[in-house]
């Protein structure tokens, strides 16, 4: 069973293939959709729910100028930017990898299982640090 589900995920394109290709199928259900009538209304206001064609010129402009702010609204993404900094900045600098070796060379026989799995999982964080 784990077997076959390795090798769906190593069948699945590259994440920013995966992305692209799954906006574009937003666009074109937008495109599609949009002169369907859904009759759904907002829970809040009452108000018509529509579906708003993305490939349109004006929405298509809207996309490209409201991105950046949309980018920098989003507080999480600052926080990962810099995390990811500072891990790129530890792996290169090998405080990631003397780290590691320094853990296993203090684990005792007890910990030593569980200790290896914790060390394969920050290898395949930070990749050549195992």
């Amino acid at each position: 069973m784990l077997h076959r589900i390795e090798r769906l995920g190593n069948r699945l394109p590259d994440p920013v293939l995966l992305f692209l290709l799954l906006l574009i199928a937003v666009w074109l259900l937008s495109a599609l959709l949009a002169p369907v009538d859904f009759a759904a209304q907002h829970p809040q206001t009452g108000a018509a729910i529509r579906i708003v064609n993305l490939l349109t010129g004006a929405e298509l402009t809207r996309f490209l100028t409201d991105m950046v702010p949309v980018f920098t609204a989003f507080a999480p993404l600052g926080i990962v930017l810099v995390a990811l900094l500072g891990v790129g900045v530890a792996e290169h600098s090998g405080l990631i990898a003397a780290g590691l070796r320094k853990l296993l060379s203090l684990t005792t026989a007890r910990w030593l299982t569980p200790i290896v799995m914790l060390v394969a999982i920050i290898s395949h964080t930070a990749a050549d640090a195992g």
